[in-house]
């Protein structure tokens, strides 16, 4: 049986995992493992170096991906570093990245988590940060509880894009996983996990348009409740090193990517965990 050491973080969720091979984990140890992640939210495992096949064979032990690895990255096929321009479709996704977000809220299915890995870093800045919704729900006030319990809002990529400053292009350039859905889905402010039955916040940036409220209203209620959950002690920002691998579950947690010198290489690679259509699902209204 393996046996692992396991590290809370100075943050209301999240934990260093040690003394485990992710590429060589028995079922025991995994559902040990399971178990943690769902108490603890984020795992950081430094020093795995995983390959992206052992970075995939990893991920579907949570469940089916999503879609196929991707490499998230500022460095093209080529191998030379992209100019920061802000025209650059691919550019624009990066930045887009840096706002607190849950992944595929904007899909109709929500995703169920990510393992995310690191291959090269710059030499500072480019942390991942994390933020815990379910702390965020429970140090609400009363009447700001029940206030949320009724109301839902919209999600869609295109309208967080575009109010980053980045404009889908034209049909046939690159705009990203997502941009294209017509019918955004409408999703309740407080979600209630299916695995722990705990209830957490649903927000995010690519949250809008609250039914009942006018816009400005929806957006000033919205950033009020992203301002209230992304603050200490419910964030958690990881500094990365090259072969660092992360899974974190979308469905308690935010995230963001940080800026950093865009001169300056950065290339990890993300496995999104597809969400489970029974209790992930939302269609528009």
């Amino acid at each position: 049986m393996t046996d692992f050491h396991v590290a809370p973080l100075d943050a209301s969720f999240g934990a260093v995992v040690t003394g485990l091979t992710l590429a060589d984990l028995d079922d025991a140890a995994f559902s040990r493992l399971y178990a943690t992640w769902l108490e603890y939210a984020l795992l950081v495992f430094p020093d795995q170096h995983l390959s992206n096949e052992q970075q995939v064979e990893f991920a579907i032990r949570f469940g089916e991906l999503e879609f196929d690895l991707v490499v998230i990255s500022n460095v093209k096929k080529d191998g030379s570093v992209r100019v920061e321009d802000d025209a650059d479709g691919v550019i624009q996704v990066l930045k887009g990245n840096m706002g607190w977000h849950c992944d595929s809220t904007y899909m109709p299915v929500q995703a169920k988590g990510a393992v995310f890995t690191a291959h090269v870093v710059p030499s500072s800045r480019g942390e991942t940060g994390w933020a815990d919704l379910r702390a965020g729900y429970d140090a609400l006030d009363a009447v700001t509880k029940e206030k949320v319990a009724t109301l839902s809002a919209y999600h869609s990529l295109r309208y967080s894009q575009k109010k980053s400053g980045f404009t889908p292009k034209a049909a046939g350039a690159y705009k990203g996983y997502g941009l294209d859905v017509q019918d955004p889905p409408l999703r309740p402010l407080v979600k209630t996990h299916p695995e722990t039955g705990r209830k957490s916040l649903l927000i995010g940036r690519h949250a809008y348009g609250i039914p009942g409220m006018d816009p400005a209203e929806s957006e000033a209620f919205l950033k009020s409740l992203v301002d209230h959950t992304c603050q200490p002690p419910r964030v958690y920002h990881h500094s990365w090193k090259v072969g660092d691998a992360v899974v974190w579950d979308n469905r308690r947690l935010l995230h963001q990517s940080c800026p950093w010198d865009m001169t300056q290489a950065r290339v990890m690679y993300h496995a999104r965990i597809a969400g489970d259509p029974a209790s992930e699902f939302a269609g528009p209204s």
